[in-house]
């Protein structure tokens, strides 16, 4: 097997996934569940994760997601995904979500999500990934938004490490 290479541009992490809407993934007023889009979100991330890090990758979390407008059945439904920054053995994906107006022409915005991925061997073991390289404006932004993201979710992450720690024997799964 290859070394990790030690870099990767942001655009050799894009992805994108289309789907259209059937009844059988929409509520009773005809919108798509929610439930449903996170699914797209986590499996369009999971692909730009796994480009970035040429390994398998599993979703430590989810932690930001807007529900910006409904997705009605029938619409074209379209998701990108990037790695925003990488980390040790974690990434940061950005993953949009837009439904095409096919006649038109256009996108309208739906939802956002930010999500980590976690590079993994095939025993389930953390492994190193390269550090991303943003190429554009928007990417470095990006890039630092996710540097800020880690800061403020830091303690977050600390207090349910210990609480885990804390908890009677019976409760470990």
């Amino acid at each position: 097997m290859s070394e990790t290479p030690q870099t990767s541009p942001v655009s050799a992490s894009q992805s994108e996934r289309s789907e259209i809407i059937f009844p059988a993934d929409s509520n009773a007023l005809g919108n798509l569940f929610g439930g449903r889009l996170m699914q797209f979100i986590d499996l369009v991330g999971a692909m730009a994760a796994s480009r970035h890090a040429r390994a398998f990758t599993v979703t430590a979390s989810m932690d930001h997601l807007d529900f910006v407008a409904p997705v009605k059945v029938g619409d074209l439904l379209i998701l990108k995904s990037s790695v925003n920054r990488a980390f040790r053995t974690s990434m940061e994906v950005g993953v949009k979500a837009m439904v095409e107006d096919v006649r038109e022409q256009k996108l309208r915005h739906v939802s956002s999500a930010y999500l980590t991925f976690v590079a993994v061997d095939s025993s389930g073991q953390r492994i190193e990934v390269p550090q991303v390289v943003p190429e554009t404006a928007h990417q470095i932004r990006r890039y630092e938004d996710a540097g800020r993201r880690r800061e403020m979710r830091f303690p977050e992450v600390l207090r349910k490490k210990e609480l885990r720690a804390s908890l009677a024997p019976e409760w470990h799964l």
